[in-house]
């Protein structure tokens, strides 16, 4: 005991004397290696964000600009009136499209929650153990979550519980959150399933026991917890001290991990819903789990490594694209049809006005007709150039492109 004491006395003031020449304290080398691996990491996602940010501002530019010099070529008022038409007609079948596939969507989510879908639960009661970027992320699992869920053929029931607290201040802030088709509930899973607590199964990588199959019967449990392995264990150690089964997903049978068999919350529930859709664990893990998490397949599964290589290529901005468009489509759009027909005659306003200017026809105030006070002429009176009639023009690009 004397010898511990006086070793971490020693440290503290090895670390003392290292603060008062202002060095950091020293790194073990897998410390270091790990900082390093996560710098890399968060660079290379934001070169990812930032170049796909100037490729769909450049897309929507370019789509700008070829509608601008359309409408200029064109050899009438009439035929720039019938392009304008044309382009309302195509708007109005998109927002179309976007209502069944809401309704569509909004079907097989109520058939879920009557008993068609297998139940999940995702346990949002280690909100305490959290720093506000881990909150932030499981935040944005949550979405993903909702996302996938939403455009799965066979969704899953989908329940949030222990719902409170700095992660409800979080969910709340989502855009559309209050209309989304999932239980929520602020009370623990077993105040929700008191009468039900046979049939609940905590999903933890450190349970013995592994998952053959998936039981409609059963109540799946997801811890929502990133906690960067503080917390090892912790899973598992809540469902024992509560008296519930624990199990994991069957990964070691067709998957020898790189590193840990931890997933992130949106993986784990998407491999479900991979399974309910599929009955095939492989396929499952393959179609989820990243590449970069992948070590070497078990014996006979190499040809499925290769060929799910396409996949983990597309899938970050697969899940982005759902993102947007579940969200857009989240947020009440009843007047979408509206406001884009009176941008449209804004824009068909300004463009009138800049063909004159560019035949030398353009006119004062004071001598415009009377023709030129319509309300498409109102707005572009009142809107300073580059400013909102643009952004309102980009964003509509922007959700016109998920399509």
């Amino acid at each position: 005991m004397a010898d511990d004491a006086a070793s971490e006395q020693a440290t503290d003031v090895a670390a003392a004397g290292a603060a008062d020449e202002g060095q950091p304290p020293a790194m073990s080398k897998s410390a270091r290696k790990k900082l390093l691996k996560q710098e890399r990491q968060a660079a290379q996602k934001a070169a990812r964000k930032a170049a796909e940010k100037e490729r769909r501002r450049a897309d929507i530019e370019r789509r700008r600009r070829e509608w601008e010099e359309a409408l200029a070529a064109a050899p009438s008022e009439e035929a720039r009136a019938e392009m304008v038409e044309a382009r309302r007609q195509t708007r109005r079948e998109r927002v179309g499209r976007r209502a069944e596939e809401r309704g569509a969507r909004a079907e097989r989510l109520r058939r879920a929650a009557e008993g068609a879908g297998q139940k999940v639960v995702l346990d949002l009661e280690f909100g305490d153990l959290m720093r506000p970027n881990e909150i932030h992320s499981l935040t944005q699992q949550i979405m993903y979550c909702y996302a996938v869920n939403g455009r799965s053929t066979n969704p899953a029931h989908l329940w949030l519980t222990g719902c409170n607290g700095e992660m409800a201040t979080h969910l709340q802030r989502i855009p559309g959150y209050d209309k989304w088709m999932i239980e929520k509930e602020a009370k623990s899973y077993l105040e929700a399933f008191e009468d039900r607590k046979e049939n609940l199964v905590y999903l933890t990588a450190d349970a013995e026991t592994v998952l053959d199959d998936l039981d409609m019967s059963k109540i799946y449990i997801i811890g929502g917890l990133v906690d960067r392995n503080r917390w090892k264990g912790i899973t598992l150690k809540k469902a024992v001290d509560q008296g519930i089964q624990c199990a994991k997903l069957p990964i070691g049978n067709y998957l020898k991990m790189s590193s840990s068999q931890v997933l992130t919350v949106n993986q784990v529930f998407e491999i479900m819903l991979k399974f309910v859709e599929t009955r095939d664990w492989k396929t499952s893990f393959f179609h989820v789990i990243p590449q970069r998490k992948r070590g070497e397949a078990e014996a006979g599964n190499d040809g499925v490594d290769i060929s799910m290589n396409n996949v983990d290529a597309a899938k970050g901005a697969e899940n982005q694209g759902d993102l947007t468009k579940v969200f857009d489509e989240d947020v009440d759009d009843d007047d979408v049809v509206d406001e884009e027909l009176q941008e449209e005659d804004t824009d068909m306003a300004k463009k009138k006005q800049c063909i004159r200017h560019e035949n030398g026809e353009a006119e004062d105030a004071s001598t415009r007709p009377a023709e030129d006070h319509s309300p498409g002429a109102a707005a572009e009176t009142t809107t300073p150039t580059g400013g909102a009639l643009p952004q309102a023009e980009q964003s509509k690009e922007s959700n016109g492109a998920d399509d």
